[in-house]
């Protein structure tokens, strides 16, 4: 076994009560055992490598402590460490830098002696001592996922999280960037059932270990950090972890079966509203369920490419709609989810476009989520809902392909639109279309799209920025740009509408 750096066994819990009163600290020798000294009168035989340990307190300015220094250093201690905490003096702060000795202090040093030696010599007791507090621990816990990080937590006395296969938290205390950034790049994204535990080193010089849960569901994995290395900590926590393991497992087999049992009563009850006029035991499911069938609804398709979790990722859909303040409801259906969001009295035009505004915004907060996504028109009463998701799963069939539009479509954009954009598709219009736009097809910037992209979007710099991932300052100055290139007054509504279907039609 490697023994443990003094700056390691510093992060250990086991010296928790352990701090440095002087002398050399960074990056601290390395820690072969510990020799006690019941007195500070006392001289030490030689001790290469070793702490010494001095039970007896004493007064920390006290001459004597000078003297032990001194003879700890010739006696080739790597460490000292005193019984109490407060400082040295300033003569033996001093020598301690001179004669670069590591002075330590502790209100428990015959504990610190105890576990420094277990550690260095004795790896195997430390990971059956954590292995049999873990099982122990895991009996009593209560029957939560939460419960059960809570305990190995605290078992190794390090943070203990469960994170998804991108290192997202999914239960626990999160990650942080440069953690989540070093898992993804290390984990594997399918591993098998018999993977050893994974080790991930960061820059820091703290360590990740991380063990793969599996069961129902995605994988995901349990993840401990360690800030510091101490070789028989670092070996024993994937013992734990490992027993720790089939808990998590367990716990997540019976939350997935309940999130499929919410999503199958979800999904049936949805199903029953879109064929036909509800009936009263429908009613009262949808109440049970917290849903508005009165009132007018705006039906919504989130559509999704990939793989994609559709019934554990409902809670992020959910909280990206509340982020907007929108109580929307949320389905689970299909490649993805139809949601609808209902008002007691008919919007205004103003309010739908600044609902269609809002909604767009929750498109953008599921990042982990490549999504397309259709709105339909507001529509009143419980057939209202199924005529305006309909609506919805057109608008988001157009949008999937559609990515000059930040793959988003309201209905309330298209109607007749759609139609002169068809028209736009004949022999006559492409050729007058494209020669109308030569002025900017081969500038720098892309023109023709942040054209296209800044009609879509009735003439909002802002959207057209956020759609094309560039500075607004940018997207004014290529409309600047394009107006002057084509001669053009982008204000005028005539040539505003030759331009939207002249832009859309050459990218087509």
């Amino acid at each position: 076994m490697i023994a443990p750096s003094l700056s390691a066994m510093l992060t250990s819990p086991g010296w928790r009560d352990v701090v440095v009163l002087g002398g050399r600290q960074e990056p601290g020798p390395a820690l072969t055992g510990s020799r006690v000294l019941m007195n500070v009168a006392g001289h030490p035989e030689p001790m290469t490598g070793e702490l010494l340990v001095v039970l007896l307190a004493t007064d920390h300015s006290d001459w004597r402590i000078d003297a032990l220094i001194s003879r700890a250093s010739a006696a080739g201690a790597a460490a000292l460490l005193l019984a109490g905490a407060e400082p040295l003096g300033r003569g033996a702060q001093l020598l301690a830098e001179r004669l670069q000795l590591p002075v330590l202090g502790s209100p428990d040093p015959l504990a610190a002696h105890e576990h420094l030696n277990k550690v260095a010599s004795e790896p195997d007791l430390v990971r059956a001592d954590l292995v049999l507090h873990a099982v122990t621990a895991l009996r009593r816990s209560d029957r939560d996922l939460t419960s059960v990080l809570r305990t190995t937590s605290a078992v190794l006395d390090r943070p203990v999280t469960l994170a998804g296969s991108d290192g997202g938290t999914l239960a626990g205390e999160p990650l942080e960037a440069e953690e989540r950034s070093a898992l993804v790049g290390t984990l594997p994204a399918v591993p098998v059932p018999w993977a050893a535990p994974y080790r991930v080193d960061l820059p820091s010089g703290a360590v990740l270990i991380a063990v793969a849960v599996l069961g129902a569901g995605p994988v995901c994995w349990l993840v401990a950090r360690l800030p510091g290395v101490v070789p028989a900590e670092v070996a024993a926590v994937p013992a734990v972890l490992t027993v720790v393991a089939p808990a998590v497992g367990e716990r997540l087999a019976l939350r997935r079966l309940e999130l499929e049992r919410d999503a199958r009563q979800r999904t049936s009850l949805l199903g029953e509203l879109l064929h036909g006029e509800p009936s009263e035991a429908t009613r009262r499911r949808a109440v049970d369920l917290g849903w508005q069938l009165d009132g007018w609804h705006t039906g919504i398709r989130i559509g999704t490419d990939g793989q994609v979790d559709v019934a554990g990722r409902r809670a992020d859909v959910v909280e990206a709609f509340d982020a907007e303040g929108l109580q929307a409801v949320v389905v689970e259906q299909g490649d993805g989810w139809s949601a609808w969001i209902t008002a007691a009295r008919e919007p205004t035009s103003t309010e739908v476009q600044q609902q269609a505004a809002a909604i767009r915004r929750v498109q953008r907060r599921l990042l982990t989520v490549d999504a397309y996504v259709g709105v339909g028109r507001v529509a009143p009463g419980p057939s209202g809902i199924a005529t305006s998701l309909a609506e919805a799963g057109d608008a988001a069939g157009l949008a999937r392909g559609r990515a000059e539009t930040g793959r988003f479509l309201h209905v309330d954009r298209l109607g007749l639109a759609q139609l002169l954009l068809a028209w736009t598709r004949t022999d006559t219009f492409q050729p007058a279309a494209r020669a109308l736009l030569a002025p900017i097809e081969d500038q720098p910037g892309d023109l023709v799209t942040t054209l296209a992209v800044y009609l879509d979007t009735e003439s909002s710099l802002a959207e057209t920025a956020a759609v094309l991932g560039i500075h607004r300052n940018t997207a004014a100055a290529r409309i600047t740009k394009i107006q002057h290139l084509l001669g053009v007054d982008l204000a005028n509504p005539d040539e505003r509408l030759a331009l939207h279907l002249a832009s859309r039609t050459t990218r087509t």
